[in-house]
């Protein structure tokens, strides 16, 4: 196996329905997914070495997924991110492009988006 091949999307989100229906449509295209169900659980279980993106959930319980991007950026990770939100208010979207969201996307996603970022970050 390649170290191309063994980089995976990480997907951080605390709705189990959403985190198994992203995760399944990335496997079933191609992708290596590993799923998260808090940012505590990815800061304890990912091995950010092998992350070539990052798909965010904004609201989550104890953390948010743009807290859990302003600790990432502090430790100096830079890996691409995606943002998905229920809600993106003009503050979440401002904030997100402060710490260097490649892309913010409204909850339900499309396929079309999420997509088109995985493969932009995987090749």
């Amino acid at each position: 196996m390649t170290g191309q091949q063994e980089r995976v999307i990480a997907v951080v989100d605390d709705d189990e329905a959403v985190r198994d229906s992203l995760a399944f449509l990335l496997t079933v295209s191609g992708h290596t997914v590993a799923a998260y169900a808090s940012a505590d659980d990815f800061l304890q279980h990912c091995d950010l070495c092998h992350v070539a993106g990052l798909i965010l959930d904004h609201h989550m319980p104890k953390q948010t997924g743009l807290e859990l991007l302003a600790r990432l950026r502090q430790d100096g990770r830079t890996l691409p991110v995606l943002l998905v939100t229920g809600s993106p208010s003009p503050d979440v979207v401002k904030r997100a492009g402060a710490l260097g969201v490649d892309q913010v996307l409204e909850k339900p996603v499309s396929d079309q988006g999420l997509m088109a970022f995985v493969d932009r970050v995987a090749a």
